[in-house]
């Protein structure tokens, strides 16, 4: 494998690790867990976190 693409793909699992981490902790929802299994791995931790997190199917209701 060359060079080129280890960094690809360290590039885009650092990319998505820092978003994760950023807007997990914007949201207030383990922040560091999401970071770190950004990552390790592409793109499940996305998805999942999109599930979980950004939509509104299994947040607190408020009120």
């Amino acid at each position: 494998m060359p060079a080129w693409a280890f960094a690809a793909i360290a590039l885009v699992l650092l990319t998505q690790s820092t978003f994760l981490f950023l807007d997990a902790r914007k949201r207030g929802s383990f922040p560091w867990l999401w970071g770190l299994w950004g990552l390790i791995q592409f793109p499940i931790p996305l998805l999942v976190y999109w599930i979980v997190v950004r939509t509104s199917l299994f947040r607190k209701k408020q009120g």
